[in-house]
């Protein structure tokens, strides 16, 4: 079996299931395109490691839970992110992945997911470029969190959550994922209290505007307001 080099290329990985998700799945038998219904999980912290998931559509969270009992979001990943059990040795899971909204994907066992990135190079080196700019964007957040004020952190978590995940609308972006006040807070290392503080302020300047179920970014506002700090 072989692919075209352009549909190991595109930067859409999801695409290269699709087209010929028929042969690969003869190929790599345990490959199975499921559907994960909001706030289900995809596993669990703790849950031994046996599959790889290959987001086709919908918004995961990753998060851990300290042993004090509270959650830290770790990231918000979406079509085209690989997340799972990348390691032969089958560990305890550190983290858990649950569904924001309905979420879409491919599941692989680990033998397969190593052979198929073996056989199909280009598609190894995407997977190992992506994963890089997610590791980047882990370590940025934590030098932010363990930098800047919260004013700060909270701007530049909703700028990069429009960049992600937002249309365009008539105060800037409006971001395509629900996310609560204590979604927020958690993704910037902070209490709800104090995230609805500082919320309500930057709406009262015209740097947002929110309801209970939608968050409409004015991007040009923010970025004025992170480079005035």
């Amino acid at each position: 079996m072989s692919l075209s080099k352009e549909s190991c290329s595109r930067g859409s990985i999801d695409k290269f299931f699709e087209n010929d998700a028929d042969r690969l799945i003869k190929a790599y038998p345990s490959i199975q395109e499921i559907n994960i219904p909001n706030k289900d999980f995809l596993y669990r912290q703790g849950d031994l490691g046996t599959y790889v998931f290959w987001i086709k559509g919908g918004i995961v969270k990753q998060s851990y839970l300290t042993v004090q009992g509270s959650e830290v979001t770790i990231a918000l990943l979406k079509c085209g992110d690989v997340i799972g059990d990348l390691k032969a040795d089958k560990q305890a899971r550190e983290e858990s992945a649950q569904a924001l909204g309905n979420v879409s994907c491919y599941r692989m066992a680990y033998n397969d997911f190593k052979a198929l990135l073996l056989h199909y190079p280009a598609l190894a080196w995407q997977v190992l470029e992506e994963t890089y700019v997610r590791k980047q964007k882990i370590e940025h957040k934590l030098r932010i969190i363990l930098t800047q004020p919260i004013e700060m952190r909270l701007a530049a978590t909703l700028l990069e959550l429009a960049k992600m995940f937002g249309v365009q609308c008539t105060h800037g972006y409006a971001l395509e994922i629900h996310l609560t006040q204590q979604d927020v807070a958690d993704l910037i290392g902070a209490s709800r209290p104090v995230v609805s503080t500082v919320l309500n302020d930057f709406r009262s300047r015209g740097m947002l505007e929110y309801t209970r179920d939608q968050i409409c970014v004015n991007d040009a506002a923010l970025i004025d307001y992170c480079e005035a700090m």
